[in-house]
């Protein structure tokens, strides 16, 4: 049946124009607007001019028809269909209505821009002034780790209603970013609060919040959330409290899959299924919508509802859900989303499911237009798109190919490789690889999805009234979470399970290239496989073993020297002693991840371990570090803060028997082909960060190379740490190379995980051609910083990321300094 893509395209235009155009003010966007929609008036005047059947090119007239069958990508992939749709319609017809719609959004967009600028919040932000204002709670708090004085910074959006500062007061109509403290951990979602705080402007003039606010206090509660959203919380508790004695991964899981509610889900697993590309399970989506749609719809059936009125009870199924939930734009926008695709894989009419997108499209663009620059918008949209054009072909194709009995599969096999397909060049945007497990792992979870959200569901509604029900249900629905969970796992640590590709926009267009060109030639390929199966298979054997990974059987590189573990977050640097030993700086925060990179390198024996300084980063995997080694000293920080974790490091050590022996600037180390000197800490700085700034940072030599190891120190500590090497070059010789020698390293450990509280001109002094920063993938703190980040590139240092590349080792032959990763 023909899809008509006219409106899709019309919206994606209209999308693309929006999201260009948030920054401008409104007027700007109002006059763009108003030419657009005399663009498409004049379009109209010309399509009835013409007969509304063809366009004037030159002397004579060209049909639509004619421009399809000259132009491969109309004719191919979506071929009659596209041609079909569009039959008998002008150019300037799809011209009128792309302008068209473009005006409509443009105006929409302009409309929500006046009213957020119609209060006195940007003016005050611009001020930076302190106000008092009083709004709803938009969203649930998200706590955000912080290296701030203070602690971490929670995260609360506030619908404003009143504002006053200055000596006026006035009402309001925009979104605030409220940056406070652990106080503001509480709130509730749609709750009234009122707050004081200084305000300033938002990052960029295209967020949809107007301004951000640093409270000097807590939230005064002035108004409880209405009764619907109460007996929505009420069920979330039930949900949680019915999960509570499952597996971590289970009480984790099971209510983000449900209701969205991460706040139990473990780091681990997020990591894995960010990984995997399974995030959009631990999340409200479009596949959960789906679910619920599809079960409300079963039951209608069973009870014998008849046809008409099954669509109002699906809605009234999907606004209730939507309600649990919490509807936030992302839930709203998912269950758009699922309902469209849902439609569209299930209707005879399959020519609908794409204009029916297109209006979704434009009508969520009308009711939030700052959606058009949400990496979420762009995923939902797409896997919809995926869905539509290619689940019926594809699954139909598989299922000719399968046996009779597994008739239906096809479409089941279909859904996540079109998903993952489609949203691929996305992807690329946020994590910078592909993954190449994702297809197989989504396929593996996709018959367990289903069934754990229909429990969960039950599970909460049952949680209200009876708890000890709700914990048997719940069972049911944490049964198949926990192999979602473990599909996950098993999917991220597979050798070779994410590609790296090229990141940023160079590597999107590349890979959506790539993608198109799949899609078109596909049935080519299928055709050349069937023709030829002995060839195909050989060169499928050639490429593969040309994919797979080498890293298992060649790692470590037999002439390694410094190693970076990757161990998440932290820190844990191997410096090697010898044929079996080695010194490790710092132990990372998980003891199986520096556990495993020392059996990988071979380490038997640790001469020593150098816990910089008493962070959980970079302390909490000792017990890793010490598990079936021998373990000769523990050199440490002299200042013991924080007190907690410098405890614990003594606990660990005593149950070894192992001395801690503090170090101090100045002091000489050695241990098998390595020495040591050691610059910092010479006293305590109480600026900043005691612990940061307490960090040991010490210079080593092995085999010729110069490494330069700086702990987390920040710019206080790091300047001292240049005035003390600039001095070892001799400060009142006016020669240059002897300070050269002195700052001339081979490799530099990165401070702070690439923090951008850094000394510039410790940086710009150093000369090393190789800079490794151990970091996290996607951590809370914002590491590294794109500032830090330039200053090394500009001062010509090859940065090397543990979060990009994996396990980073050092080589060193000669006079031949070399680097490889495990990625």
């Amino acid at each position: 049946m023909a899809a008509d893509v006219r409106l899709l395209v019309a919206a994606l235009t209209a999308w693309a124009t929006v999201a260009a155009t948030l920054g401008l003010t409104p007027v700007a966007r109002a006059g763009g607007a108003v030419g657009a929609l005399a663009g498409a008036a004049t379009m109209l005047v010309v399509v009835h001019r013409d007969g509304g059947g063809s366009t004037r090119t030159g002397g004579g007239r060209r049909s639509l028809r004619d421009l399809a069958g000259r132009v491969p990508l109309l004719r191919t992939g979506l071929g009659t269909s596209r041609r079909a749709g569009m039959r008998g319609r002008s150019v300037s017809g799809l011209a009128g209505l792309v302008l068209g719609v473009t005006g409509l959004t443009l105006a929409g967009s302009a409309a929500h821009g006046a009213v957020r600028l119609a209060s006195p919040l940007d003016e005050l932000s611009a001020q930076r002034a302190t106000a008092t204002v009083s709004g709803t709670v938009a969203a649930d708090p998200v706590r955000i780790a912080s290296t701030r004085p203070g602690g971490a910074t929670v995260l609360v959006p506030l619908a404003v209603e009143h504002v006053r500062g200055r000596g006026a007061e006035s009402a309001a109509s925009a979104t605030v970013l409220v940056a406070g403290d652990d106080r503001w951990a509480g709130v509730r979602w749609h709750e009234g609060v009122t707050v004081t705080g200084r305000l300033s402007p938002p990052n960029s003039s295209a967020d949809k919040e107007v301004a951000t606010m640093r409270p000097g206090g807590g939230p005064g509660v002035v108004r409880s959330p209405g009764a619907v959203v109460r007996g929505a919380e009420r069920v979330r508790v039930g949900l949680s409290d019915a999960v509570s004695g499952q597996p971590p991964d289970a009480r984790g899981l099971l209510p983000a899959l449900v209701v969205g509610d991460t706040s139990r889900t473990p780091t681990d697993l997020t990591d894995a299924m960010r990984v995997t590309g399974m995030t959009h399970l631990s999340a409200v989506s479009g596949s959960n919508v789906a679910v619920v749609l599809v079960m409300v719809l079963w039951l209608c059936r069973q009870v014998g509802l008849a046809a008409r009125w099954r669509p109002l009870v699906g809605l009234v199924g999907v606004a209730g859900f939507v309600v649990l939930a919490r509807p936030e734009p992302s839930v709203l926008r998912a269950a758009v989303m699922g309902s469209v695709g849902l439609i569209g894989i299930l209707t005879v009419r399959r020519a609908a499911g794409l204009p029916v997108l297109a209006c979704a499209v434009v009508v969520l663009l009308l009711v939030d237009p700052w959606l058009a620059r949400s990496y979420g918008f762009v995923l939902s949209t797409l896997a919809t798109l995926g869905l539509l054009l290619f689940v019926r072909p594809w699954g139909d194709a598989i299922d000719r190919c399968l046996p009779e009995r597994l008739s239906g599969l096809g479409q089941v096999l279909a859904i996540p490789a079109a998903a993952q397909l489609v949203c691929a060049p996305v992807i690329v945007l946020l994590q910078g690889s592909v993954s190449v497990v994702g297809v197989v792992a989504n396929l593996l979870a996709a018959p367990f999805v289903g069934p754990a959200t229909i429990a969960g569901v039950a599970t909460a509604l049952l949680g209200v009234g009876a708890p000890p029900a709700a914990q048997v249900v719940g069972w049911m629905g944490g049964v198949p979470t926990l192999v979602i969970a473990r599909v996950a796992r098993v999917g991220a640590a597979v050798p070779g399970g994410t590609a790296p590709w090229p990141d940023g926009a160079f590597g999107a267009v590349l890979l959506g290239l790539l993608t198109i060109g799949l899609v078109l030639t596909g049935r080519w390929w299928f055709a050349l496989l069937l023709r030829r199966p002995r060839t195909a298979f050989a060169a499928g054997v050639l490429a593969l073993s040309a994919a797979v990974p080498t890293r298992a059987l060649t790692w470590p590189p037999p002439a390694w020297v410094v190693v970076a573990c990757d161990v998440g977050q932290g820190d844990a640097i191997v410096l090697r002693t010898g044929a079996s030993s080695a010194v490790l700086v710092d132990a990372g925060p998980d003891p199986p991840l520096v556990d495993r990179c020392l059996d990988a390198l071979g380490v038997r024996r640790l001469d020593a371990i150098v816990l910089t300084h008493f962070h959980a980063d970079h302390v909490d995997g000792l017990p890793g570090a010490l598990d079936g080694r021998a373990v000769g000293q523990i050199l440490v920080s002299p200042i013991a803060d924080p007190q907690f974790q410098a405890t614990e490091v003594s606990t660990w050590a005593g149950r070894r028997r192992i001395p801690i022996v503090p170090v101090w600037a100045g002091d000489e180390l050695a241990f098998g082909t390595m020495t040591a000197h050691v610059w910092w800490p010479a006293r305590r700085i109480a600026s900043g960060s005691v612990p940061n700034n307490a960090s040991v940072v010490m210079s080593v030599e092995d085999d010729g190379l110069r490494a330069l190891m700086l702990g987390d120190v920040e710019h206080e500590a790091a300047h001292q740490v240049l005035l003390g090497l600039r001095r070892s070059a001799g400060e009142d010789d006016p020669s240059a190379a002897h300070e050269a020698s002195a700052l001339s390293f081979d490799v530099v450990k990165v401070a702070h995980h690439g923090s951008a509280n850094i000394d510039e001109g410790l940086y710009g002094g150093l000369s090393a051609p190789v800079a490794l920063v151990s970091v996290g993938a996607d951590n809370d703190y914002g590491h590294p910083a794109a500032s830090t980040m330039d200053l090394l590139r500009r001062r010509g240092m090859a940065v090397w990321r543990t979060d990009l590349r994996g396990t980073v080792a050092v080589t060193h032959r000669g006079r031949v300094t070399a680097v490889t990763s495990t990625r």
